[in-house]
């Protein structure tokens, strides 16, 4: 037996038999015809440009795709209501109304690249907008489903059986099991689908839309290219039974249009859903019949909009035979009608006859006659060929040893060497030139150590991949990136929760912390390793003779990560585990970027330092469209680059040719240090990032005035240690989780920052004896435009909280005015030289 809810209600529909529109005529009309074919990038959207310096609004509808991209990379939730602040010719000959939000991002992911696809799905998903599941194509007539584009969706929850515990469910999005639930309509109707899902899916605090609706900006413009979209949104319980609307996790598909006119999204979604929801007038019930010769799976409810404005709750037969017979008639508004299907799936929930995973429904799509966006041949080969590498992985560390072993303790033993032979901090009684000696023998020793490490198997394997074609690539490294995770995210998020949860409520237990910290490290893998390892193998490799295989195979690597690093992957600078720079892998690496710019990359340097866990890389991904990792306690250490380039257009305007950003690891206030080498490591990683920037941005959390003190004294040495160096960086202090602070409470912490750091810079005797006697020698700040109160980064409690509008505007204000900032920066000169600036800053440190 298949239950219906009906009642009355809107939308348009287009008629049966109408012509679609051409894709490409929608494409031409918003300048992305010749993006269809040559795909846009990550790096083109991340690109610095006219509306990065200056308040632009899209005044036409060519830019309206670009300011949507835009707002998304800064994971603004009011990015799907951009619209034209004028009405040019072409505008207004389409249609007043301007062009509808779906129809937007429809175009933009037929003209992305696979990572750039991966990118707008990743950050809808974060702004909790609904995701395309099936992309319509009017230009072929094909349907595909964003199987591939989805895999970067990492969610945690809490189930209604784990609510008394701590732990909680962390899964990638596509291998998760559960129900599935499908609305879709028949004809036109007056109650907006859209707007009841919302309503549907939202905890009683949240004013968040999850799916596009008639009454939002340009929402009520006609859906030209969109029609036939599938999209689909989660709802992720807390574990708190008064605040969720759904004890279980449950999938919510939403299909645009009629099902008469997109029968095969319609049939896929009776194939794979638990329920599907039907919305309908009265006088459409005849069509039903036709269900009687299907193989429908999922249980069928109708919404039938009766006489008036009533809903009527029947009960329907499909099989053996069609009979609907009315239970009862009522009035409702929309608040019960709302009520009423939240307590119809909340009763399938309890016992559900289906759930399905992304991966599984997509073999239900093959089926159906529906693509699959990672069954191309590059993608699916890739996939192959990173199972040859993970598939025995079963415990990080061992994996470390075994397989990428130049980056071991032979490794950090010549690193804490080279750190000696600079400090001479164990000389003793012997002689200077006797202890150098004995270091440099030492070294020589470690040296042919590693020259007798042999390429391992699966860095052979790993190797062999990267140098084959640019697309099979950035697939191979993307999907190992995924299978990492998916092997060490558990152990490494369980790690991190107990790391920040022992800080936060015993930090004086430094070797319990200290040993979590070590456990984190330990058992951490990902692609960084993998490049580690290539950067330690070249750097072995430039000493073989020329004619060595293994030389040969790897003369090739710089070029490669080069080219990576222009296409959105970070590259490690600083070693965070030896803490060391790779001096000769960095310096190829970087010279042959700057050959790939054809010499142009003269660079302005953006850094961040300060206190961990108070969003130091997220808050870099969002200013910029960054792909920093991202994760709680102390998992990436070190420091990492990301460059992003200048529009040509303003490049003369901003004195140069790209920006390289480095972010750092946390600072680790002097009691949770793990040792004297730890703490002098956050001071070289600090000092070094000051000393290479041109603005760098200070995060500090207000937790405790203890760490504050701790943090900030590494930061004014970090800045103090720039010597001689001829320049003072400009310094942005960012107070982190703060909202709802009046102006005056602003000036008034200002103004005490400013007195603790002169009263920390008076009692320092090293500064004094150096005339540092005020916070201007050593940066430059303006206490009106450098002092920012960064809100909470959620509207809301994850795992339905969305992104925080008001972060948002806030970082991207904090974007504006550093890139301000870098334009009254003295020009630097190109890569060439900023490499050599780090090997004599570093030797210096």
């Amino acid at each position: 037996h298949s239950q219906f809810v009906s009642f009355s209600s809107g939308a348009s529909t287009p008629k049966l038999g109408e012509r679609a529109p051409c894709l490409k005529e929608v494409l031409s009309e918003i300048g992305l015809r010749e993006r269809y074919e040559n795909k846009l990038t990550l790096s083109t959207i991340i690109e610095i440009d006219q509306t990065d310096t200056a308040e632009n609004k899209p005044e036409t509808m060519q830019e309206l795709p670009w300011a949507f991209l835009k707002r998304l990379m800064m994971m603004d939730v009011n990015a799907r209501s951009v619209k034209c602040i004028s009405s040019d010719d072409s505008f207004s000959r389409v249609n007043n109304k301007g062009i509808h939000p779906l129809d937007i991002m429809s175009a933009l992911l037929h003209c992305s690249d696979g990572l750039l696809q991966q990118e707008i799905v990743k950050k809808m998903s974060l702004c909790q907008f609904a995701i395309p599941l099936l992309l319509p194509n009017q230009e072929t007539n094909e349907i595909t489903m964003l199987l591939w584009s989805m895999r970067e969706i990492v969610r945690k929850f809490r189930l209604s059986s784990l609510s008394f515990s701590k732990s909680a469910c962390e899964e990638r999005i596509v291998v998760s099991n559960i129900p599935l639930v499908s609305f879709v309509r028949l004809g036109k109707t007056h109650l907006s689908k859209s707007q009841i899902l919302n309503q549907l899916l939202r905890n009683p605090q949240d004013r968040h839309d999850t799916f596009c609706h008639h009454n939002m900006e340009c929402g009520d413009a006609p859906k030209r290219i969109s029609d036939g979209l599938v999209e689909i949104s989660w709802y992720l319980p807390l574990g708190v039974k008064n605040q969720d609307t759904f004890t279980e996790p449950v999938a919510v598909a939403n299909l645009r249009g009629d099902i008469r006119v997109f029968d095969k999204q319609f049939s896929f979604l009776c194939e794979t859903s638990a329920a599907v929801y039907i919305f309908c007038d009265e006088s459409e019930a005849d069509y039903f019949k036709i269900l009687e010769s299907r193989d429908v799976k999922a249980e069928l409810f109708l919404v039938i909009r009766s006489l008036g404005k009533h809903f009527m709750l029947t009960r329907m037969t499909v099989k053996p035979s069609l009979r609907i017979t009315n239970v009862s008639l009522k009035k409702k508004n929309e608040t019960e009608l709302v009520k009423t299907l939240q307590e119809s799936v909340a009763k399938m929930l309890q016992n559900p006859t289906n759930t399905v995973s992304l991966e599984n429904m997509a073999c239900k799509a093959r089926s159906c006659g529906i693509q699959v966006d990672e069954d191309c041949e590059e993608c699916q080969s890739s996939r192959k060929n990173v199972e040859k590498i993970t598939r025995n992985i079963t415990n990080a560390s061992e994996f470390k040893d075994k397989q990428l072993p130049s980056q071991g303790h032979v490794w950090k033993k010549l690193s804490l060497l080279e750190n000696e032979s600079c400090r001479l901090r164990k000389l003793g009684n012997q002689s200077i030139e006797h202890y150098r000696k004995a270091l440099k023998s030492q070294e020589e020793d470690l040296r042919r150590k590693q020259q007798r490490l042999q390429m391992t198997a699966k860095m052979s394997e790993f190797l062999h991949v990267l140098v084959s074609s640019e697309v099979q690539q950035y697939y191979f490294l993307k999907w190992l990136e995924i299978d990492l995770d998916n092997l060490t995210r558990h152990q490494v998020s369980s790690l991190q929760d107990q790391y920040k949860d022992l800080r936060q409520k015993s930090p004086q237990e430094t070797e319990r912390l200290a040993e979590i910290d070590k456990q984190i490290s330990d058992c951490s893998l990902g692609l960084g390793h993998f490049l580690r390892e290539c950067g330690q193998l070249y750097t072995h490799a430039c000493n073989l003779p020329e004619y060595s295989r293994q030389r040969n195979l790897l003369e090739h690597l710089p070029a490669m990560c080069a080219q990576m690093l222009l296409d959105g992957f970070p590259l490690e600078l600083v070693d965070g585990d030896a803490s060391n720079i790779p001096m000769k892998w960095i310096t190829s690496v970087l010279t042959e970027l700057h050959d790939i710019m054809h010499t142009n990359s003269k660079i302005k340097i953006i850094t961040i330092i300060g206190a961990e866990n108070t969003g130091k890389s997220t808050l870099l991904n969002t200013m910029f469209g960054l792909r920093f990792p991202v994760g709680v306690g102390r998992c990436t250490r070190g420091a990492f680059i990301q460059v992003i380039s200048i529009n040509t257009e303003v490049r003369e305007e901003m004195g140069c040719d790209c920006i390289m950003v480095i972010d750092t690891e946390g600072l680790k206030p002097h009691q949770l240090a793990q040792d004297d080498n730890s703490h002098e490591r956050d001071k070289e990683v600090a000092s070094l990032a000051v000393g290479l920037s041109d603005v760098t941005i200070v995060s500090i959390s207000e937790d405790n005035s203890r760490e504050i003190s701790d943090i900030l004294e590494i930061v004014l040495q970090a800045f103090s240690r720039l010597g001689n160096v001829d320049k003072r960086p400009l310094c942005h202090f960012m107070h982190t989780n703060i909202s709802n602070m009046s102006t005056h409470e602003r000036k008034k912490r200002d103004k005490e920052l400013m007195e603790q750091l002169n009263e920390m810079i008076r009692t320092d005797s090293r500064m004094r004896r150096d005339n540092i006697t005020d916070i201007s020698d050593l940066m430059e700040h303006d206490p009106k435009t450098c002092n920012w109160y960064i809100p909470q980064l959620w509207n809301g409690t994850p795992p339905m909280a969305s992104f925080s509008a008001e972060y948002s505007d806030t970082v991207h204000a904090l974007k504006k005015r550093v890139i301000i900032d870098l334009k009254k920066r003295r020009e630097r000169d190109d890569l060439t030289h900023f490499v050599k600036n780090i090997e004599s800053f570093w030797k210096a440190l």
